[in-house]
């Protein structure tokens, strides 16, 4: 049996969610959906295998979540975000108390994305 979990981040500005998850995180818009023009969105963005649901809709999820997210190229990542040059977000490598490497990034919405590398067996 296979699981893939896809978070619901509450969103509140698409303008802003778009500036932060696809041009700073690098991630594509999939689909994006309303009930009609001028109500909330609600979108799929999507970075090879990570995948979320942004949302504008009040009941979908609560904003100032946070998101663990493991990678085994923290690295890379790190470096193809920062040297994007996002002005509300420098995020830095730190070892994390259970001893892997992590960085963490916020959105626009206090949403906090925390990649993780395992550094332990």
């Amino acid at each position: 049996m296979q699981f893939k979990a896809i978070p619901i981040i509450r969103i509140f500005d698409e303008a802003k969610a778009k500036e932060f998850y696809l041009e700073f995180l690098g991630m594509s818009l999939d689909w994006e959906h309303r009930f009609e023009a001028g109500f909330p969105i609600y979108m799929q963005v999507s970075r090879g295998d990570l995948v979320f649901h942004l949302s504008e809709h009040s009941g979908d999820c609560t904003p100032g979540s946070k998101t663990f997210v493991n990678t085994d190229e923290l690295e890379a990542l790190h470096h193809e975000i920062t040297s994007r040059g996002y002005r509300y977000s420098r995020p830095e490598i730190t070892a994390a108390p259970w001893g892997d490497r992590v960085f963490e990034v916020v959105d626009p919405f206090s949403n906090r994305i925390l990649f993780n590398e395992r550094t332990t067996t």
